[in-house]
């Protein structure tokens, strides 16, 4: 097992910072960390040469064709931010934990959930709690999913325009979209999150939430500016959290009590 791998909860848990990727990687076994570990490591580097050979992969922020022989993670990415009608390299963390995971249940992983500097992919056969993190909104740390076995396989992304150093047009505090694809939800919550903006914090809200509707194959979205909150489609279960960010990004199989389960 690797020094930096951590069993809590009946759980292997790893984090690791490659280049830009902030890692959180969980397993029922241990050998399904590597395999995402390395997925993930390979899939990088993949993608950093086609760039090299294809710089307005990079820094395009419109949608643009690739090859079918392209890498996978590329190609990946590439559908997805075409559904969004964003630059394909918003859906780069996504579909990077997407590969991952795959990957992981390829090595018959039960628990499989990797997150990406907060763009998750996971496929359970147990239920997983996550939390949500809006930056200096006052609902920021409230709220969060109770992930159940039906939920699977999911994609929760966010996007942020006061959190995250990555480009953003809009002023949410958090657009959160819940996929099937992790790497469409990426695509989709830089899309919505660009939607939101203009002094009108409230009409602002709804312009996200009209865009996340127009997207397919999207379940959900919560949009979040200030104390302003919105959502469409179907959630999965909403937990009401005590604000504390160690609790936050987490997963965790532990029992909520009920007096603690709230929908918004």
């Amino acid at each position: 097992m690797n020094s930096r791998t951590v069993f809590l909860r009946g759980l292997y848990r790893e984090r690791r910072l490659i280049k830009q990727s902030n890692l959180l990687i969980i397993s029922d076994t241990p050998q399904a960390v590597s395999i995402a570990l390395n997925s993930v490591i390979l899939n990088r580097k993949s993608l950093e040469r086609y760039i090299e050979y294809h710089p307005e992969y990079k820094f395009s922020l419109e949608p643009i064709d690739v090859e079918d022989s392209a890498p996978k993670v590329v190609k990946l990415a590439a559908f997805s931010a075409e559904l969004a009608n964003v630059g394909p390299m918003a859906a780069i963390p996504g579909a990077l934990a997407e590969i991952a995971v795959e990957d992981m249940i390829h090595q018959d992983s039960s628990v499989s959930l990797v997150e990406n500097g907060g763009e998750i992919a996971s496929v359970s056969n147990r239920p997983i709690n996550v939390g949500v993190y809006a930056g200096p909104s006052p609902l920021s740390g409230r709220i969060g999913f109770q992930l159940l076995p039906d939920d699977f396989p999911i994609g929760i992304a966010t996007s942020s325009a006061t959190v995250s150093h990555a480009l953003s047009f809009g002023n949410a505090d958090a657009a959160i979209i819940i996929a099937r694809s992790a790497s469409l939800a990426d695509a989709v919550a830089t899309a919505v999150c660009n939607a939101v903006k203009g002094s009108d914090v409230e009409a602002s809200v709804q312009s996200g939430l009209e865009v996340a509707e127009t997207i397919p194959h999207i379940r959900a979205a919560i949009v979040i500016r200030g104390r302003y909150i919105g959502k469409v489609g179907k959630l999965p279960r909403l937990l009401n959290l005590n604000g504390n960010l160690d609790d936050l990004f987490k997963a965790s199989l532990h029992e909520i009590s009920p007096s603690k389960m709230k929908f918004l």
